[in-house]
């Protein structure tokens, strides 16, 4: 797939998470409203995910001639939003709320401050 393409696909599923997310956040939590939001945020979150999988690295060193460091907040994103879901499931809700808290400054917040960074789409968008 062309890479502009990925792009917009992961916006497209990216700023829905940055909304539903900082909701989620300021919400009360345990509501129906909460865990229907939750369940669309960690879908969007790992389909995003997965979507940057595909994309290379457009600045800084690749590995494998492809990863970028910005890849880990993929795999952090992969492995976190199944480990959050499980913790919820069996009642830890100290683990699923340190475990989404992370994802959304880490994934979000962080990996999207980067987008920023001269040479990336969203740098040359805004600036």
């Amino acid at each position: 797939m062309h890479y502009e393409t990925l792009m917009y696909l992961h916006l497209a599923t990216v700023v829905p998470c940055f909304f539903i997310g900082t909701v989620l956040l300021l919400i009360k939590k345990g509501t129906s409203i909460h865990k229907n939001f939750g369940r669309i945020y960690m879908v969007l979150m790992l389909f995003t995910a997965f979507v940057t999988l595909f994309m290379p690295a457009a600045v800084g060193p690749q590995f494998l001639g492809h990863f970028g460091w910005i890849h880990l907040f993929s795999f952090l994103t992969m492995y976190t939003v199944p480990t959050a879901y499980t913790a919820i499931k069996k009642g830890n809700v100290r683990a699923h709320k340190r475990k989404m808290i992370l994802l959304y400054f880490g994934a979000i917040i962080i990996a999207g401050g980067f987008t920023f960074v001269p040479g990336r789409f969203m740098h040359e968008l805004f600036f």
